[in-house]
């Protein structure tokens, strides 16, 4: 960048950095953003479409998972990154409604372009949507129905309205109820609210078979084997050891030379090797334990008397499963051996290995209380399972969400309107050209009922207009649209409900993408760093070769 006082070029920024400034900056970012929420558009709602990525390895994904499509598209454009983290946020606070976020974020740019060429100063917008977002959080927070926890139809409701536009939408009754029983199994009441960790849902999956031959086990399935052909394959009752400490002679950390003259001498040697691993499964079999589960390796002569006492054992079993394990069992993971005492054994009423695809696992089910339990997912097709994965977890935490807030509100595009319509008398009362900004974020949120009404292959300004006459009257608070039918319903009596804090974080999300992006009014790029000249490269690698 060269400025010339006195005709004189002085140089600031580095040779080859690349400068654009003020509106064009702007207008370049707003351009990013909304390319990328245009990418995300299509696969919004239950009649979304979806997206075939195919990576640099040729491996392919399809996906109509927004935080999935973002993550996996490998965007370049330093505006549309921020997108891809703001769904990535969405995704990790509360695990669905990235594409809400990402498309209300594009809508909110889209307005504020048109705000842009009546000359209205972007601070000005980012103060009428910092505004517009107070007000519509707590009306938001204010319209929002209590639910009863306990109501199991309830939850599968918001279980079911998360999976309508996956891929696995004829199971999801199914895959509702699977994600009820798991969410409400692992749910820790503390004080007066509930503390939910998805991370004590274990998802396995095996594809094979059809999405319905899918199950929850109150327990833990392990992606292992039984380690001894001489071990049972099936333990009731069982009593868990979990050790996380090698069945094995460790070798010495310093060098040690032992000089034998005599095979007598070797054979004691061995014997004594023998007899540490012999001391090491008696203890293990006073405890009363007739299942090991070992974090480590377990040497060939201790499996061998593990199989002698009937005991089964497992090895090398990932930390995190054992701890899951922990949780399930209520049994306490030993670092040392010696430590071992009968109260630290977990209780399963079945321990077994069965054949699940082409591969054999350990299932330990049938814990009292567990808190943590596994789901394994089945289907024809590997690409199916690995969506049907990505379909689960956002029903799972939709349910979650659901538990942690008590409250919820319609969807269908009827929670949108209703903010909307409310944002539109707000702005009357603010005034000023930040009132316009306000009126700008009600038409965006009625965008993505637009988005919605438009993947159904409906007329959205035919919609938007019956909508908003629908919720003028004082019953019309939750109408929305049923996509399957085209025609105005409430939504509460179909069933279609999200958690309260999806659609808060969503919006929140969006705000923050968009003023972020507005706020930019300089982007200083850095030339990119020239890498080495290949052919010397390759040069070099053939003379390896040779």
């Amino acid at each position: 960048m060269a400025v010339e006082p006195m005709g004189i070029p002085v140089l600031i920024l580095k040779e080859g950095t690349q400068r654009t400034a003020g509106r064009d900056a702007l207008r370049t970012n707003i351009m990013a953003a909304r390319a990328v929420a245009e990418m995300i558009k299509t696969t919004y709602g239950p009649k979304g479409m979806d997206k075939m990525l195919v990576d640099a390895l040729g491996d392919v994904t399809i996906t109509n998972d927004g935080a999935t499509i973002l993550d996996k598209a490998e965007i370049q454009h330093p505006a549309a990154k921020m997108l891809v983290q703001i769904a990535k946020s969405q995704d990790y606070e509360v695990g669905d409604g990235t594409k809400t976020a990402v498309i209300f974020a594009g809508e909110l740019l889209r307005h504020a372009e048109e705000l842009l060429d009546k000359n209205i100063h972007p601070t000005i917008i980012v103060g009428g949507y910092r505004k517009a977002l107070e007000e519509a959080l707590s009306f938001l927070y204010q319209i929002a129905e209590p639910i009863d926890i306990n109501n199991d139809e309830t939850l599968k409701k918001v279980a079911r309205t998360a999976l309508t536009s996956k891929a696995v939408h004829e199971a999801r009754d199914y895959f509702a109820e699977i994600s009820v029983k798991a969410i409400k199994q692992i749910a820790e009441k503390r004080g007066d609210k509930y503390y939910i960790d998805l991370d004590n849902v274990q998802i396995i999956k095996k594809y094979g078979g059809s999405l319905l031959d899918s199950l929850l086990v109150y327990g833990i399935v392990l992606d292992k084997e039984v380690v001894h052909p001489g071990m049972p394959r099936r333990v009731e009752n069982a009593k868990i050891a979990l050790i996380d400490a090698p069945l094995e002679i460790e070798k010495p950390e310093i060098d040690a030379e032992i000089r034998i003259t005599d095979p007598s001498q070797l054979r004691a040697f061995l014997d004594q090797e023998e007899e540490i691993l012999k001391k090491m499964v008696d203890k293990i079999a006073d405890t009363g334990a007739n299942v090991v589960i070992c974090q480590k390796g377990i040497d060939e002569v201790a499996q061998h008397f593990l199989a002698k006492k009937g005991i089964l054992a497992v090895r090398r079993v990932k930390r995190s499963d054992m701890e899951k394990l922990e949780k399930a069992t209520g049994g306490r993971i030993i670092s040392n051996i010696d430590d071992l005492k009968p109260e630290d054994l977990g209780e399963a009423e079945l321990v077994e290995e069965r054949k699940v695809g082409e591969d054999k696992m350990v299932f330990v089910e049938g814990c009292k209380n567990p808190k943590a339990v596994s789901i394994v997912i089945r289907g024809g097709l590997e690409r199916l399972v690995d969506e049907a994965e990505r379909s689960l977890r956002d029903a799972l935490a939709a349910t979650a969400d659901a538990v942690k807030d008590g409250k919820i509100v319609a969807g269908g595009g009827a929670v949108e309107v209703e903010l909307a319509k409310h944002l539109r008398k707000y702005a009357k009362t603010v005034g000023g050209k930040e009132q316009l900004a306000i009126e700008a974020f009600a038409k965006s949120l009625e965008g993505l009922v637009m988005a919605l009404a438009e993947n159904a292959g409906l007329d959205p300004i035919e919609i938007i207009m019956k909508l908003r006459a629908a919720h003028e009257k004082e019953e019309g608070k939750w109408i929305g649209i049923n996509v399957f039918t085209g025609d105005l319903a409430n939504m509460m009596e179909l069933g279609v409900i999200e958690p309260v804090s999806i659609k808060a974080n969503a919006i929140k999300s969006g705000v923050e993408a968009a003023t972020m992006v507005l706020r930019i009014d300089d982007v200083i790029a850095a030339s990119k760093i020239e890498k080495p000249e290949e052919t010397g490269k390759k040069g070099g690698e053939g003379g390896e070769e040779e």
